[in-house]
């Protein structure tokens, strides 16, 4: 099973590289994690710094799913009652 790590543990791990003069070797075992993935890691950083890292996005593809839905439904709320004041009868279902 791959491992799964933060973008703060994944941040850490590379300022601690940056930062020091050990090896990626023996920062990764050190940390319990693979040279091949502080590596990948590095790379990332260096090219786009703080924006690294940005997840799988399944959190926000929920909340996108679950923010289109409630308006969706205040919508339907809101053309109801504004029908109903315009005396327009309630739509059947």
């Amino acid at each position: 099973m791959t491992q799964k790590y933060d973008k703060e543990f994944k941040i850490n791990a590379v300022k601690v590289y940056l930062s020091n003069d050990k090896s990626i070797e023996k920062i990764a075992l050190d940390l319990g994690i693979s040279r091949a993935s502080l590596g990948h890691w590095i790379k990332q950083y260096r090219r786009e710094g703080e924006r690294s890292f940005p997840g799988s996005g399944h959190v926000v593809e929920e909340e996108l799913r679950a923010l289109k839905r409630e308006l969706y439904l205040v919508r339907q709320e809101r053309d109801i009652l504004k029908n109903h004041l315009n005396g327009t009868p309630f739509p059947n279902k």
